[in-house]
């Protein structure tokens, strides 16, 4: 949590938030991430300073663990100072003990936020889904709770000015952004409109455009004319060579396939695997794990 300090920005985590996205789908198949088509409303995590912060807090909670489905989890949050914004206990279950650090006593709006992301952990516990070290494992966390629906929350408590700042999470504001574009464009769901804060929806911005400029990249379409052409060059090249060599810089990798065609591989726009299809022209490849049509002039 960053609470008055600098705040980190720009996309210097993309690589595990790319992988973590795959992981979803690997994990959770197509079909169970559909069932998260719909994100969590504002009204049914809204908390005010009016309400009871124990009774406030467990009803947030409760919302949590219903769009997780977690209904057997029964979730116990306190209060005590502490450096970071939140921790959880990871036991057997069904009981978690949620801890959230007092600054929320006061600021109760973002409690709903935090609350996102220690439930995220339960769940994905629960999956036997992580990734080695603290940090990836907190990045994934952060990509799954907002790929999942509820992680809008935590980029709407991002606020910064000349005076003060609060992030909560390990993701950048822009990461934020890029992962609810990813999920914008799976579900055409528009969570801007959810943003109080005008720091929140910048961040989207910037990272809806880095979004979107995966799927402008070659062999796929819709790439601009400077990327297609450089990707005739490196084709040209990988021809010449029997697909030796790596491209530094793109996304996509020619290898040989024995006695047959080159083939390209390059990630998906939507999961990330790699996806794999012949050189000859105009192909339409589907990805085997998000099941995304792609348009590609191989």
């Amino acid at each position: 949590m960053a609470n008055g300090g600098p705040v980190q920005h720009g996309f210097p985590h993309l690589q595990t938030v790319r992988a973590s996205i795959t992981a979803l789908y690997r994990r959770l198949s197509y079909d169970t991430i559909r069932t998260f088509a719909t994100s969590v409303a504002p009204a049914d995590v809204a908390f005010c300073d009016t309400d009871d912060l124990y009774l406030g807090a467990q009803r947030v909670a409760h919302e949590l663990v219903r769009h997780y489905r977690l209904p057997d989890a029964r979730l116990i949050v306190s209060f005590r100072e502490m450096t970071h914004a939140a921790n959880v206990e990871l036991a057997a279950g069904p009981e978690y003990f949620i801890e959230l650090n007092d600054r929320f006593r006061t600021h109760r709006r973002d409690i709903g936020a935090a609350l996102a992301h220690e439930v995220m952990h339960v769940y994905l516990h629960r999956l036997g889904l992580s990734f080695p070290g603290i940090r990836d494992n907190e990045i994934l966390t952060d990509t799954a709770t907002t790929y999942l629906g509820a992680g809008w929350l935590l980029l709407d408590a991002y606020r910064e000015d000349a005076a003060s700042s609060q992030k909560l999470g390990y993701l950048t504001p822009e990461e934020f952004g890029y992962v609810l574009a990813k999920r914008a464009l799976v579900f055409a769901e528009d969570p801007s409109v959810w943003f109080t804060s005008p720091q929140a929806y910048t961040a989207y911005v910037k990272g809806r455009a880095e979004a979107r400029r995966d799927e402008e990249q070659p062999p796929l379409t819709a790439a601009g004319w400077a990327g297609r052409r450089r990707y005739a060059r490196d084709r040209r090249h990988a021809q010449d060579h029997h697909g030796a060599g790596d491209r530094p810089g793109v996304p996509y990798a020619f290898t040989p396939d024995g006695r047959g065609p080159l083939r390209v591989s390059f990630p998906c726009p939507t999961c990330q695997q790699r996806i794999r299809v012949p050189v000859r022209g105009r192909v339409r490849a589907r990805c085997g794990l998000c099941r995304t049509v792609l348009e590609c002039d191989t």
